[in-house]
């Protein structure tokens, strides 16, 4: 129990107290919402992902990370699928909206967060370092790319697919800035000097620092702009299996790809986030359910509070250390 309330105290709590913040200051202020969403993507996950993967060794096991999460992804779609076949009664909008939720999950605002918080808390310390934090990051924002990448492009066709073709789903690939960072960072490591030795890596630092804050915070306005009903059962049924079942199924694929320690950790705490705020955002410029989805968000968003805490837990038991 006091490793339970340690992990609520000190990795959960910290996290929903800033989301809190940003909850308060969309009621009471008018805030825009698209520029905090936009400063976040064009700005602050860009620049946090560049300066991981210039500043750390890239191994096969974190490419794998890349094709565990596809296969993730796909198990969800296919219980998404489901769940929302037998639930919508064959609605395509509600099916579609179904696989979305489940699919996509919020590895920039809440993942990059609660991984830092974790791996980089005093449970994890070691002679005043946190040995294991580079790794779990760069983990985390292997997952973080791969889900833009899927969430721009199957979830955009997914809730439109009677009216987006494929050049529509690459032009929205092509103006997502992380794609374009990953290269630079990966052709500048092969140069004979060292950027971060340079005048502008302060600024990259600065930057980096940032994200943190600024995701919680974008994400609680995002929050607060959402009404809340209690009383669709499908909400639930999704929630169930975004904050439940993905990470059960992570399990099951740590397992086969043979992932131990750090890596399996992240990976089944990542499984486990809360369904992604794009996700509704997606559903709401294509009217595809828009308030169910922007209900999903919230109430997972909501329980995930308890759900990681447990999360978190056992992922430390099943995957020591």
């Amino acid at each position: 129990m006091s490793v339970f309330l340690f992990i609520l105290l000190h990795n959960i709590i910290p996290i929903f107290l800033v989301i809190s913040l940003g909850f308060v200051i969309g009621k009471k202020l008018d805030i825009n919402i698209a520029t905090l969403s936009k400063i976040n993507f064009y700005v602050y996950v860009p620049v946090f992902a560049f300066v991981n993967l210039y500043t750390t060794t890239m191994s096969m096991e974190l490419i794998l990370v890349v094709v565990f999460t596809l296969c993730l992804l796909l198990m969800n779609s296919l219980t998404g699928l489901l769940a929302g076949t037998l639930t919508g009664k064959k609605n395509k909008k509600i099916t579609s909206a179904f696989q979305n939720s489940v699919m996509f999950y919020n590895t920039g605002n809440i993942g990059i967060p609660l991984i830092t918080l974790v791996f980089g808390g005093s449970r994890y310390m070691i002679n005043g370092e946190t040995p294991y934090l580079d790794l779990a990051l760069m983990a985390q924002i292997m997952v973080l790319v791969t889900q833009n990448l899927t969430t721009n492009s199957i979830g955009y066709y997914n809730a439109a697919k009677a009216t987006m073709n494929w050049k529509d789903s690459v032009r929205r690939i092509l103006r997502m800035p992380t794609i374009y960072t990953i290269p630079a960072a990966f052709l500048l490591k092969l140069l004979p000097f060292d950027l971060s030795e340079t005048f502008i890596w302060p600024a990259f630092d600065y930057i980096k620092e940032g994200l943190i804050s600024i995701a919680l915070v974008t994400l609680g306005v995002q929050l607060s702009r959402t009404k809340i009903r209690l009383t669709d059962k499908k909400v639930y049924i999704s929630v169930f299996l975004r904050l439940v079942a993905a990470p059960v199924f992570a399990i099951i694929l740590i397992q086969v790809f043979g992932f131990s320690g750090v890596i399996a950790q992240v990976m089944m705490i990542s499984a486990g986030l809360p369904t992604a705020v794009n996700a509704a955002l997606i559903a709401v410029e294509y009217d595809n359910c828009p308030d169910f989805m922007s209900q999903v968000v919230i109430t997972s968003t909501t329980l995930s509070a308890i759900t990681l805490t447990l999360t978190i837990y056992l992922a430390n038991l099943l995957f020591p250390i």
